[in-house]
């Protein structure tokens, strides 16, 4: 079942047991089962710390195995085989199973011990999606640290008919107690706050008692990342709140255009962002949104921020790193094939449909140019605009009315994405004029109808843009004096990794060198 590659790395990681492991497979006389076996057998052969025994008879789905400790009967349960992305997480569950320490915060591991009640949780997965191994590995994990919960990951592939039943439209999809808990990636952090009530509370107590910070970033993308990294390289007193670390970066699938870094994923990439940050004394307040902004009442003054959760942050310079989001379309199938065929940023995702046709739904400049680059890439685009003509320059329409495989579609209404269940295969559209509905079979569908910042919050209080962009000027400052921006959420443009992570930087220096220019009040 394993190579010899992948049998000596796994050999390697369960040297690190420290307590037996006995995996209990329920198994049936299907191929599934079969492929299930042969992967168990194929881990107890590298360790004389697992064993394996069958129980077939036992009422949970078939095939499945619990990765418990002998003479116990809870722990975490598989359901298919998981290979594909998921490999990390069985080999994580067993280690984590077997006596080793996570990674996670000591004190998110506690508050993950402290929890009361029963929560049974389900994830339905795929072994191509590669959000669903966070989700996974924050619930086995919490299924280890705490007997009141127990957490089954299930292999929508393998168990169709469950997919079907449950409506299941997408994957990761996780079930609480039988009811809908969520969908798309979750972090751990965010999944204990959600069942810990008193989280909000205890977080907005100890951020209120926080001290003044000279540099307070609010979002952790790019632009955020950056801004805290070169504020803390000054020796000055930083913060950083945001909703999770590395922000859009983390729903992104293949990177290839950030500079000395051939190629990555989004979550690595946000990973990596986020040691870069740890490395240096900065003040980390993740699963945080802010609401407001207040201004500083004197010239020097603090700056306040409220958060969500009612918590109050000050400091002698705010930079906004809230970053944007992308308009989606709304129809179905686009959150299910999300970085499956469904794209939002041609530069980034174009080179991954090289010889293959995609659309582009959005007649605007963005759509227009999306499309105009891809052209030079991939087999055919079908650009898709919903008005009954193009809303791009007329110079851009004359450029892209000039390639040949292009076709322009207009008074369309995308109806549906369609897919095969891994990946885009087509998608849907209802002619606004006749009423007729047509299908277009094509890999890739670009979504190009706008970004929107993450600035409604900011409404009233500096200068916005029509569109919703905090107005810059060349050094990042905004109209409020103390207060920068950078990154998706400004007027800055070309949203790209690359940038964001260039004016968080340069947002950062702005910031110090308000700071030694201006006095703090006495």
């Amino acid at each position: 079942m394993l190579d010899a590659n992948m049998q000596s790395q796994l050999k390697a990681y369960l040297e690190r047991l420290q307590r037996p492991v006995e995996l209990v497979a329920t198994l049936d006389d299907g191929a599934t089962s079969q492929e299930l076996r042969e992967l168990l057998d194929d881990i107890r052969s590298l360790s004389d710390r697992i064993t394996v025994v069958e129980a077939n008879d036992a009422p949970v789905r078939k095939p499945s195995f619990l990765i418990t400790n002998p003479g116990v009967d809870t722990g975490v349960r598989f359901a298919g085989v998981p290979l594909g992305h998921e490999f990390t997480s069985l080999v994580l569950a067993l280690l984590h199973v077997g006596g080793h320490p996570s990674k996670e915060a000591a004190d998110l591991l506690e508050q993950v011990k402290n929890l009361e009640g029963s929560f049974h949780f389900e994830t339905y997965y795929s072994l191509s999606c590669h959000n669903c191994p966070d989700v996974v590995q924050a619930l086995n994990l919490m299924s280890v640290l705490n007997p009141g919960i127990t957490h089954t990951a299930i292999d929508g592939a393998v168990f169709q008919q469950e997919i079907k039943d449950r409506q299941v439209m997408g994957v990761p999809t996780v079930f609480l107690n039988g009811e809908h808990f969520g969908q798309g990636r979750m972090e751990l952090g965010e999944i204990v706050a959600r069942l810990d009530k008193g989280a909000a509370a205890r977080d907005a107590a100890k951020m209120n008692e926080k001290e003044p910070f000279d540099v307070l970033v609010i979002g952790g993308g790019p632009a955020g990342a950056a801004a805290a990294i070169y504020a803390a390289r000054k020796g000055i007193r930083t913060g950083i709140a945001a909703e999770r670390l590395g922000g859009q970066v983390l729903d992104t699938l293949d990177i290839e255009n950030y500079i000395s870094i051939r190629k990555t994923e989004g979550p690595q990439f946000a990973a990596a962002l986020e040691r870069h940050v740890r490395d240096y004394d900065v003040d980390i307040m993740g699963l945080q949104r802010a609401s407001a902004l207040r201004p500083a009442a004197s010239p020097g003054g603090l700056i306040e921020v409220e958060m969500d959760n009612g918590a109050v942050l000050r400091g002698r310079s705010v930079i906004l790193a809230t970053g944007a989001r992308w308009r989606n379309m709304g129809v179905p199938g686009e959150d299910e094939y999300r970085t499956r065929g469904v794209a939002y940023c041609p530069s980034c995702d174009g080179p991954l449909f090289k010889g293959k046709p995609v659309a582009v739904i959005g007649g605007g400049n963005s759509g227009v140019e999306a499309a105009i680059d891809l052209a030079g890439v991939v087999a055919h685009v079908t650009l898709l605009e919903f008005a009954p003509e193009l809303k791009a320059d007329a110079v851009l329409q004359r450029k892209l009315r000039s390639l040949p495989n292009v076709t322009i579609i207009v008074n369309a209404q995308t109806t549906e994405v369609k897919g095969d269940g891994q990946r885009v295969t087509g998608l849907s559209y209802q002619d606004r004029q006749t009423g007729q509905s047509h299908d277009v079979a094509l890999e890739g569908i670009f979504v190009q109808i706008g970004l929107l910042p993450n600035t409604d919050w900011l409404k009233g209080t500096l200068e916005l843009t029509p569109f919703g962009e905090i107005v810059v000027d060349a050094r990042n400052h905004t109209s409020v004096p103390g207060v920068f921006a950078a990154g998706d959420c400004t007027v800055v443009p070309y949203k790209q990794i690359v940038i964001a992570a260039g004016e968080g930087s340069k947002a950062a220096l702005s910031a110090f060198d308000h700071l030694i220019r201006t006095s703090a009040p006495a």
